[in-house]
């Protein structure tokens, strides 16, 4: 009877397992040491690689051993393994700050081996390939930078449409944003800009589709409140080229208040347009 219980138990297991990866599409599966002690690292490992429905890690506490399954298409084994590093934990390609490893819980501090054994040939291969595409490097971080700016013009293009209450104007430029939302190489973007880009895309998209569908002001309004707060979120992490104002509407979203973005100090409310135009206040200024 023992015996068929612990079965049902693995057979559950098992299917769980497979029901997690089920959901990742274009997946790919790989092994990589992941250094630990025990069940709290387990869940922090875990919780630091895992992105629902792009990336699921599942690591053996005995071995060190982690199987990373991933959207290929979306992500990659290095940033999964990066997000790892950050949370404090060492593998046999990235190593975790001392600032993140220091705060670990003394039974969650192991021993570090993966200082010595890090393939230090792979190491000054990648410095002397730094080194050699030092050119190139600064060229793809304007080009990430680029990419994003493009996005908050775009935004900004939106916000101005539905200051005049342009229904149709605020149509075609979300439609546009869209568009750029689409083919943002978000492999290529910082790793705190990456971060949050994963939370926010989904909501982007969503908003900017429903914008883009309508000419009901009102309707795209209400998705410009969440846009907005998105928008914010990863404006926020970039940094636009420019000097950009949070701005506050007590008013709008029935009393509740929305927020908007704004390259120009001078209040011109999105909300309202010429009925209140001057209705709201600057609440941030981010440089």
């Amino acid at each position: 009877m023992k015996s068929i219980k612990n079965i049902l138990m693995l057979t559950v297991m098992l299917v769980s397992f497979t029901s997690s990866y089920a959901q990742i599409k274009n997946a790919s599966t790989q092994e990589v040491k992941i250094y630990g002690n025990c069940g709290m690292c387990e869940k922090t490992i875990e919780k630091s690689g895992n992105l629902k429905n792009i990336s699921s890690v599942d690591w053996d506490k005995e071995t060190k051993m982690a199987t990373i399954t991933f959207d290929k298409k979306a992500t990659n084994k290095d940033d999964i393994l990066k997000r790892i590093a950050l949370s404090g934990y060492d593998s046999d390609f990235f190593l975790a700050p001392d600032a993140a490893y220091n705060k670990l819980p003394g039974c969650c501090q192991y021993e570090r081996e993966a200082k010595t054994p890090v393939k230090k040939q792979m190491k000054a291969n990648m410095e002397e390939k730094m080194k050699a595409n030092h050119d190139e490097m600064k060229s793809t971080e304007t080009q990430n930078i680029s990419q994003l700016e493009t996005i908050y013009e775009n935004y900004f293009a939106v916000k101005d449409a539905l200051v005049e209450t342009d229904g149709k104007e605020a149509s075609a430029k979300a439609k546009e944003l869209l568009t750029l939302l689409d083919v943002v190489k978000m492999g290529d973007l910082e790793m705190d800009v990456h971060m949050v880009w994963m939370k926010v895309m989904k909501d982007l998209k969503e908003d900017a589709t429903k914008i883009s569908q309508s000419n009901d002001i009102k309707k795209q309004r209400d998705a410009f409140d969440t846009l907005s707060e998105n928008i914010y979120k990863l404006i926020k992490v970039s940094k636009a080229e420019t000097t950009v104002y949070f701005q506050h509407c007590p008013m709008a979203n029935d009393g509740k208040g929305a927020n908007w973005l704004s390259k120009e100090n001078e209040v011109k409310n999105p909300y309202y347009g010429s009925k209140m135009l001057s209705c709201g206040k600057v609440v941030e200024t981010i440089k």
